[in-house]
């Protein structure tokens, strides 16, 4: 495999290097792995911190900025970031109102962040944390004990994030990211499998003319593996699942994600599939996203995460976000 890089080990360091060329509103601690927003801790705010294995970009230093993430843990690529890591950056970011940890239900990444909180109340940081577990495709896969978390970790991460710039208090912004939780579930199919830098290669078999329905972003397993589909039929796999384990009553924010390798052209149209289902099945849509938020390095493939939204979850969604991954109304 052909990839941009020095040598494998120091990928994530040499990202995090590049990160802090590209963005100077950023404080990117390369040696520590940990990425601050320029002006923390802000005053009288609650702080937002999450993490978890590289090779998710934008996730989760590309959403570190106003409106969304106060401080991101990098680990390596598909490893969960190290005890310490969360434990700087909630003391970077604490401005005493309290920490909100965002965690996706990867054993390591909960073990660590449990560990984590912990030590960060020993230093007198008050911490809460909200586990995100949206996928459905399958319970207790590789690396997780119950449902995996996805592209829901965004939805989370935003409005949970406008929140908190709200001045919310701690209790407060902990239960609307327990809301955003509750209301979201994913889907993902993988077209091929990704490569990591450290293998130099495919992570796992998926023959050619074969797709996985309900791939894990480290090319975990799914439910099952089928023929080539088209992208109207891959569509109603996809939003059937989501929709038959959370029958929302409301309308749904909906986020069409890439796997890291498809590009924006088959991204559309695929979306363009997902609203047809949507419509078919009387579904209302709040907003929708399109794009590679939540990725596994070069896989190629899609996911589609959905979530209800109330009046108050849609206009913090709305709220001006200013990240690399993602920017509006400012």
């Amino acid at each position: 495999m052909k990839m941009l890089i020095n040598v494998a080990e120091t990928v994530v360091a040499d990202a995090l290097r590049g990160m802090a060329a590209a963005h100077p509103e950023l404080v990117v601690d390369v040696e520590n792995r940990v990425v601050v927003r320029r002006d923390a801790p802000v005053a009288g705010k609650v702080a937002l911190v999450s993490g978890g294995g590289s090779g998710h970009e934008p996730l989760h230093g590309g959403f570190v900025g106003p409106g969304m993430l106060d401080a991101a843990c990098p680990g390596e690529v598909f490893t969960s970031p190290v005890p310490d890591q969360m434990v700087r950056a909630a003391a970077a970011v604490d401005s005493g109102r309290g920490v909100l940890f965002v965690v996706k239900n990867y054993t390591g990444d909960v073990l660590n962040f449990r560990m984590a909180e912990e030590l960060a109340e020993d230093e007198g940081v008050q911490v809460a944390s909200v586990l995100v577990d949206d996928d459905v495709a399958v319970r207790d896969s590789t690396f997780t004990a119950g449902r995996r978390g996805t592209g829901a970790t965004l939805f989370v991460e935003k409005i949970a994030g406008a929140a908190a710039e709200e001045g919310m208090p701690l209790e407060r912004v902990e239960a609307v990211a327990r809301r955003v939780v509750a209301s979201s579930r994913s889907f993902g199919v993988a077209l091929s499998a990704c490569s990591t830098p450290a293998k130099g290669g495919p992570t796992f078999e998926l023959p050619d003319g074969e797709l996985e329905l309900g791939v894990g972003i480290h090319g975990e397993p799914g439910r099952e593996r089928r023929a080539m589909m088209t992208s109207h039929e891959i569509a109603d796999v996809a939003v059937d699942a989501v929709l038959a384990d959370l029958q929302p009553e409301l309308p749904v924010l909906v986020l069409v994600n890439g796997m890291g390798s498809t590009p924006l052209l088959e991204l559309y149209g695929f979306g363009a599939e997902v609203r047809r289902v949507l419509d078919e099945r009387e579904v209302a849509v709040a907003r929708t996203l399109v794009g590679n938020y939540v990725t596994s390095l070069d896989m190629a493939g899609a996911s589609v995460t959905l979530c209800q939204v109330d009046g108050e979850l849609l206009r913090l969604w709305d709220a001006p976000v200013a990240t690399a991954g993602l920017r509006w109304g400012r």
